[in-house]
């Protein structure tokens, strides 16, 4: 007997599938065992995809079998579809679904409760989002989309649709973008189910992970994966439910390779086994809606949860008008007045801002030298705590220089800013307020979730971050939202840049308003007020959005009219990656199908690895896009980037 096996290991530039005998004294296989296979001079790991009878070419045999079990029928399909439809080596996805250090012997752990779950009479839902249930019941197609509005209790509706799978006896996935994002998503579903939930997350050992994957691989009873995306390669027996939730986030998309989206694995899962894959958010991606709508697997839920919620108070700052910053450069008077009104109420502010550090530029004030990263050529960003430049990259790291390395000028001026010199401000204006910071920089203990019960209770009184607090979290004590600077990522050279704004803008604001409190105030600042993408955020006015945004997409051959290619191509000197990259293009523009932009330097067009130069490609189909690329010729250098969802 013979078995044709996926190896984990790149074997060669286009590798597949080998062959192998059986294993000795072992029972017959079945597809989709994990399995060691020698492989050159050394041992790898393997998947069995299928059982062949007779070959015509000497083999080796398998070495081992690791698991009696073998990975779902779904798990096998994924790897093929991801390999096919994102052009991607089959050992590269393979390896996605196998855990690092597979093969290594494990303490054993106490084994999972089997615990009774609550009656699902237990979840209660108000008359909006029973509607909702139902029409999401109701839909035809696999893949859904519950567009529900910040507050609108998309949670409940995820507990009573898991709670039902349970019963029926089959599991559920549930994708988070990242768990330090949607830390009370995970907390009500791990009361909700008790015993019944595994969290997978990147904080977790090797060890930790690879126990995880073999319970689930051995589980034979309902169980609830969450995690980020790599949870829905989890190997689920008896998949009934994949929700996603935030699914419009960008970190769905994996960027190193095998590049993949998450969204696009989930929908193909749920396809193959006729099961629903729920799209929950309250800001959708422009080609989510636009599909949704015309595959009629649209539900919106538009209804607060709370009857005490109401709509914010917003106030548009403009920064251009500086009779507003009397007081202060970074916020505007009456930011400043809501946030002691607060203080002497015993309410909490939340100060957004989505650029971490403590200034963004540091130049020579006389021959304008600037402090760029070696590596990335990127302008290093000051964090005047430690008082060091730091590159937000690649990481690297160094002393700010007493004088300008160019002309010894003693003057070094720092221009922008960050969440840490907000931080330092607010401490200097509210000297005894409680303050905290939270963004990318944050090191245990002073991330979010070791400190999620101080900021939930209201123990701290003024709270400063990135979009580390912009979703998920749902602040008794918040009465006011103040937004820095909107408009701060709408000048990058981005399609999506507009959509991320809005995005951001729409969940910072849903925070403020929930009905727990009766003060619910928002000031936005920007120096772009009549911006249409700031006025629709303000509003949560999505319809308006994203009609502005469709014509724009139309007229620059954008998704979802145009399916998007990025082809880059690194190399170790700039004019080696031009030379290459410009045979390239003369390839491409052959194509009467496939629209190609003129070679350029990518957005980050050096770092370690090398030069970076890109081609942007576009095509109204997609198998079009896909055989022009496989028709070009092989070059390890070469990388494709299919649907981004940024071209930065």
């Amino acid at each position: 007997m013979f078995y044709e096996v996926i190896p984990v290991r790149l074997f060669r530039e286009d590798g597949g599938i080998l062959t192998y005998g059986a294993p000795e004294n072992a029972k017959p296989l079945k597809n989709g065992q994990v399995v060691e296979i020698p492989l050159g001079k050394g041992k790898t790991y393997g998947i069995v995809s299928r059982k062949v009878s007779s070959v015509d070419f000497k083999t080796k045999p398998i070495s081992r079998v690791l698991y009696e079990e073998s990975l779902p029928p779904h798990i096998l399909k994924s790897i093929f579809w991801l390999s096919e439809y994102y052009d991607a080596p089959l050992p590269l996805v393979a390896r996605m679904f196998l855990p690092q250090g597979i093969g290594k012997k494990r303490r054993k752990t106490a084994e999972r409760s089997n615990k009774k779950f609550a009656s699902s009479s237990d979840i209660p839902l108000n008359s909006a989002q029973l509607r909702a249930l139902k029409e999401l019941k109701s839909i035809n197609t696999t893949t859904r989309l519950l567009f529900g509005i910040t507050g609108s209790g998309k949670t409940n509706i995820y507990l009573k649709l898991s709670q039902e799978v349970l019963d029926s006896g089959h599991s559920v996935i549930l994708l988070v973008p990242e768990i330090a994002l949607t830390s009370q998503l995970v907390q009500v579903f791990e009361q909700t189910f008790s015993g019944q939930v595994s969290v997978i997350h990147s904080n977790k050992t090797e060890a930790e992970r690879q126990i995880i994957w073999e319970k689930t691989l051995k589980s034979t009873i309902p169980q609830i994966i969450i995690g980020a995306r790599s949870a829905l390669l989890s190997p689920v027996q008896n998949l009934g439910l994949i929700i996603i939730d935030e699914a419009h986030e960008e970190a769905y998309f994996q960027e190193n390779n095998p590049r993949y989206s998450a969204l696009r694995l989930a929908s193909f899962t749920a396809g193959n086994l006729k099961i629903p894959c729920i799209y929950g958010t309250a800001t959708p991606l422009v080609s989510d809606y636009h599909l949704a709508k015309s595959k009629n697997s649209l539900v919106t839920l538009d209804q607060k949860a709370k009857i005490s919620a109401k709509t914010p108070n917003i106030k548009i700052i403009d920064l251009k008008d500086n009779s507003h910053f009397t007081r202060n450069r970074y916020f505007s008077n009456e930011l400043l007045g809501s946030i002691e009104d607060n203080l002497k109420s015993g309410y909490q502010t939340l100060i957004f801002h989505n650029r971490r550090g403590s200034a963004s530029l540091t130049i020579c004030e006389k021959c304008g030298w600037q402090a760029l990263c070696p590596n990335c050529f990127l302008p290093l960003t000051l964090h005047a705590d430690n008082y060091e430049l730091i590159c937000h990259t690649c990481g690297y790291k160094t002393n700010v220089p007493t004088c300008c390395p160019e002309c010894k000028h003693p003057n070094i001026i720092h221009k922008g800013f960050g969440t840490k010199l907000l931080e330092t401000e607010i401490k200097k204006l509210f000297k005894d307020a409680k303050v905290a910071r939270f963004d990318a920089d944050n090191k245990k203990p002073e991330t979010l979730n070791a400190n999620y019960d101080k900021v939930k209770n209201g123990d701290i009184d003024i709270i400063i971050g990135t979009q580390t607090l912009a979703k998920g979290l749902d602040l008794p004590m918040l009465a006011t939202v103040g937004v820095v600077q909107a408009d701060s990522g709408l000048s990058l050279p981005d399609f999506s840049a507009e959509e991320k704004t809005f995005h951001l803008l729409s969940q910072v604001l849903g925070r403020v308003g929930r009905g727990h409190v009766d003060k619910a105030e928002a000031f936005v600042q920007t120096y772009q007020p009549e911006s249409e993408v700031i006025k629709s955020g303000i509003n949560s006015d999505y319809q308006s959005f994203y009609n502005y945004i469709l014509s724009r997409r139309k007229i620059g051959h954008f998704p979802p009219f145009y399916y998007l290619g990025k082809l880059s191509i690194t190399y170790k000197t700039e004019a080696a990656s031009v030379k290459y990259i410009n045979s390239y293009y003369r390839l491409i523009k052959k194509s009467n199908k496939v629209f190609a932009s003129l070679p350029t330097p990518a957005f980050h067009e050096h770092t370690t690895s090398g030069y970076t130069w890109q081609i942007v490609l576009r095509a109204k189909s997609r198998n079009d896009l896909l055989s022009l690329v496989k028709s070009l010729p092989s070059n390890p250098h070469l990388h494709l980037s299919l649907d981004p969802p940024s071209l930065l």
